[in-house]
């Protein structure tokens, strides 16, 4: 199974199976386009959502722009996330397993279609440089300019050499200068700053569009110095073919739509942003880092690609949970030594950042915080609150790991506030006049992460639901009546956890049929008096009722 050669043919292949919306009526990128892209996630099923292509695009001043504008081509829906990954949607966890097992180095070639057209030197900004693109205004009424939201950045680390890819928004600030939002943990972070110890300029390269592969790579949770370029191998099947850019030592996507080459001079930030973010809320003005423009290749007519993020759920949202849920449990489970681990969930409702479950079969009482400490330490940003569920917990239920937090754990025993995290945007980490690097580490101690530990304690009595057999005749009675298709939320039958006796069982198989009332004749022999205190008789009681007396 052969992957796609190039942006343009994935495309292709998610509109022969219905999942994408072509525009061809004139649209404003400022202020129509984004807005039309985001009524589907604040008003269909996912299922139903698709990506969008549009095809007439202007902006407010009423220019046109040549090519077209991709939205949601990588995370309308799981439907078209599986397209990227080239696998049934059912099999995403289990194909990224596979994928984090190999790497395909990159191979380099001595052309692509992204040479089509070069802009350098005395013809950098011959077609107004980066403003030749049609950057979308995502949350038109709030944010101050278009940003590239799906910017894959491409950079060496000053010291190894080795590669980075990530996805670090872009304010557009000119025709050849654009704001980055660089996070100091990030990976493009720790370029920066080993950059400014050496003293040098940090080169860098910008690629939009081009194989998902590599922008399913770009926004995972890879560790430090691992290629992204070569994980996207991996995805495709074969290695990513790169060309060598213009201006700067760096290697692109050969098939990349565009790619925008300069450097970021990491001795100064400027103000940069407000921009509607991840949270549900606007993020507000901060300084960060300033990238200059170089050179530009790209493709004629090229298919611009642009992420949805903002309130969640989005594209942006969808596609780093499921690169996240994949990374996080191949590193609890296979890096951390911990087995018993299931499954780890990101919620979309908190952006993917803010809610961790992590669903395991318990072996001894250690292991949920094994992996609650494990967790955290892989990334300071991610996970506010870490839950740790048993195996009978759907972890990407809210209403599943709600009833585990209310009835399997103790507050004074099973939760834990650990310090010394950071924050990505997170509004309730600072006010939103303070300066960015208190946001992102308030001071004395940055911010915090809640770990809860959710699993039994002990042998539980079974779930007050229908026993199995019973439920699964309703099922068919139900289907039988022709009634609505279900989808059922676990648990949806009762079942045993520990703590059943052979009476009750007894008791339960007589009621079901028909003879409970022997039961209930049985139940008068255990009868007792109610004692004058309140108390019935034990030790323990006996104590208490003499703390009473006084």
């Amino acid at each position: 199974m052969s992957y796609y050669k190039d942006f343009r043919e994935y495309i292709a292949a998610l509109e022969a199976d219905g999942l994408v919306r072509r525009v061809t009526s004139r649209i404003c990128k400022d202020t129509e386009l984004m807005p039309l892209v985001r009524l589907q996630f604040r008003g269909l099923p996912a299922e139903q959502r698709t990506a969008f292509v549009f095809e007439n695009v202007t902006d407010a001043l009423g220019r046109e722009f040549e090519g077209s504008v991709a939205v949601g081509v990588l995370g309308a829906n799981r439907a078209v996330y599986a397209h990227a990954l080239k696998c049934a949607p059912e099999d995403i966890d289990e194909r990224w397993n596979e994928v984090h097992t190999r790497l395909i180095p990159p191979r380099l070639v001595d052309s692509g279609p992204v040479m089509e057209e070069i802009h350098v030197g005395e013809g950098l900004l011959e077609h107004d440089g980066i403003l030749e693109f049609p950057h979308p205004i995502s949350t038109p009424g709030f944010d101050p300019a278009p940003y590239f939201t799906s910017p894959f950045w491409i950079t060496n680390d000053p010291e190894t050499g080795e590669r980075n890819v990530g996805t670090y928004r872009v304010m557009v600030k000119g025709p050849g200068r654009a704001g980055m939002m660089a996070h100091q943990s990030q990976h493009i972070g720790i370029h920066l700053q080993r950059a400014r110890d050496r003293g040098e300029m940090l080169p860098a390269a910008i690629v939009l569009g081009c194989s998902p592969a590599v922008g399913l790579c770009s926004v995972a949770k890879v560790p430090f110095a691992v290629d992204e370029l070569a994980l996207a191998g991996s995805i495709a099947g074969e290695p990513i073919d790169v060309v060598r850019c213009q201006t700067v030592p760096l290697e692109v996507p050969a098939s990349a739509e565009i790619v925008i080459e300069g450097y970021v001079d990491p001795t100064y930030r400027e103000q940069e942003a407000p921009f509607g973010e991840y949270t549900g809320y606007m993020g507000t003005r901060v300084a960060n880092p300033v990238f200059t423009v170089t050179g530009i290749m790209h493709r004629k007519k090229p298919v611009y690609q642009a992420f949805l993020s903002q309130f969640p759920p989005s594209e942006s949202s969808l596609i780093r949970k499921l690169a996240y849920d994949a990374a996080y449990r191949k590193y609890l489970q296979k890096d951390s030594n911990i087995p018993g681990v299931l499954d780890v969930q990101l919620h979309e409702a908190t952006g993917s950042y803010g809610l961790m479950v992590i669903q395991m079969k318990k072996m001894h009482p250690s292991q949920p915080w094994q992996a609650l400490y494990a967790a955290a330490a892989l990334d300071p940003c991610v996970g506010k609150t870490i839950v740790v569920v048993d195996d009978d917990i759907d972890p990407n239920d809210a209403d599943s790991v709600n009833w585990a937090m209310a009835y399997r754990m103790r507050p004074q025993h099973d939760v834990r506030i650990i310090g010394g995290r950071a924050s990505i945007l997170d509004p309730s980490s600072a006010p939103p006049e303070a300066h960015v690097d208190e946001q992102r580490f308030p001071a004395p101690t940055g911010m915090s992460s809640i770990l809860i530990d959710a699993t039994r304690k002990w042998a539980y009595p079974p779930t007050s639901l229908p026993r199995k057999e019973f439920m699964d005749k309703a099922l068919a009675r139900w289907e039988a009546e022709g009634l609505p298709p279900l989808i059922l939320k676990k648990p949806w039958f009762g079942y045993e956890l520990g703590y059943w006796t052979d009476e009750a069982r007894a008791d339960a198989e007589a009621a079901v049929s028909g003879r409970y009332l022997d039961t209930a004749a049985a139940l008068a022999d255990t009868r007792e008096a109610v004692p004058s205190t309140g108390f019935a008789d034990s030790p323990e009681n006996e104590t208490r009722r003499r703390e009473l007396d006084g």
